[in-house]
């Protein structure tokens, strides 16, 4: 009786089924993909789809490879390693879309921490019209509507190509407002317009 062929030992280096297809599915996927649409997508459980993520971020973290697994945007995505990323600005050196404005830097500011807000109210903060910068931010695709106030004035909130760039895994990885350390004039200001609009919001 001729005993079966022994197995070959699985290399500790090498991925298993599962983490092989995840990192496939997030190379080819545009975009941060949920652990839930990759269970779908990989017919697994939850918890296997896990399991074989921090499988794949070990291997991709204890070897000299170009990519990293990062959770960012309510999902899991690749990235460049901090080490390519000299070398990935270099080639992407030429920008794709022109540097935001102070306006719009601003209005995006405000959406982000005060998210529902309508236009008007950008603009009682900000102290000036905002209509132009809140149709750039929405053509560029970092704000969106969401809903309409009571009043029937349209409600903008960042959106999730706006926690992709900015690297963030959800909305309460903002930064602390509290660290913020602005001119004392400027704190003045900003402050009378943050308690008039929250006095007007209370009030409706």
């Amino acid at each position: 009786m001729s005993l079966p062929d022994p197995q070959p030992a699985e290399s500790p280096d090498r991925p298993s089924d599962l983490s092989a297809d995840l990192e496939a599915l997030l190379f080819l996927a545009p975009s941060p993909v949920s652990v839930a649409e990759l269970a779908e997508a990989c017919e697994a459980d939850e918890a296997e789809v896990e399991t074989a993520l921090a499988e794949l971020e070990g291997r991709l973290g204890d070897s000299r490879r170009g990519v990293v697994l990062r959770r960012v945007a309510g999902g899991v995505a690749l990235a460049s390693a901090p080490e390519s990323e000299d070398a990935a600005r270099r080639l992407l050196a030429r920008p794709r879309t022109p540097p935001l404005t102070k306006a719009q830097a601003e209005t995006l500011a405000i959406v982000a921490y005060l998210q529902p807000v309508s236009r008007p109210e950008i603009a009682r903060i900000r102290g000036v019209s905002s209509e132009s910068a809140v149709a750039s931010l929405g053509e560029r695709g970092l704000i969106e509507e969401s809903g309409k106030s009571r009043f029937g004035a349209v409600l903008y909130r960042t959106s999730e190509l706006f926690e992709r760039l900015f690297g963030l895994e959800s909305l309460d990885q903002l930064p602390d407002p509290a660290q913020f350390d602005p001119d004392p004039s400027d704190e003045r200001a900003l402050r009378e317009r943050l308690l008039s609009i929250g006095e007007q919001r209370v009030g409706s």
